[in-house]
């Protein structure tokens, strides 16, 4: 078993130092994709915000309506955010990212909003998942 729990490390850590840092295209992609879909959110825009979620995140909510209630119950300062300003950028894998979103909410409170996305097949980037965490300060 310890064999396999050093391999296991060893390979973890092959795979992040073979992920190397984002390419600019990544960037622009990613903060392109997040920021439309923080758009269509503010618009009530359900169909372009369902647009830019992978399809493990379609498999779960199948319809943008059930994408839409899931955003509005669980990830109000998402969904309703007043400003975002873009944080750190990390690769978690090729093909496979990590970006810290730094959000204030329409009552001036601080969230941090960490999306994972994936670059697919055709090309394109698409959201795979997003944690919110309040922020240590009290507004960006």
């Amino acid at each position: 078993m310890r064999r396999f729990t050093i391999w296991a490390a060893a390979a973890a850590i092959a795979l992040a130092m073979s992920a190397g840092p984002a390419a600019a295209d990544d960037a622009s992609d990613i903060r392109s994709v997040i920021g439309a879909q923080l758009d269509a959110f503010r618009a009530g825009d359900g169909a372009t915000a369902y647009s830019h979620a992978a399809p493990n995140v379609r498999a779960i909510f199948p319809s943008p309506q059930s994408f839409m209630e899931m955003v509005r119950q669980g990830y109000d300062p998402v969904y309703r955010a007043e400003s975002a300003v873009f944080g750190d950028l990390r690769p978690e894998g090729p093909g496979f990212f990590r970006q810290e979103v730094n959000l204030t909410d329409s009552r001036g409170r601080s969230w941090i909003a960490s999306y994972t996305l994936e670059r697919q097949p055709d090309g394109t980037m698409k959201i795979t998942g997003c944690t919110i965490r309040k922020g240590d300060d009290l507004a960006v």
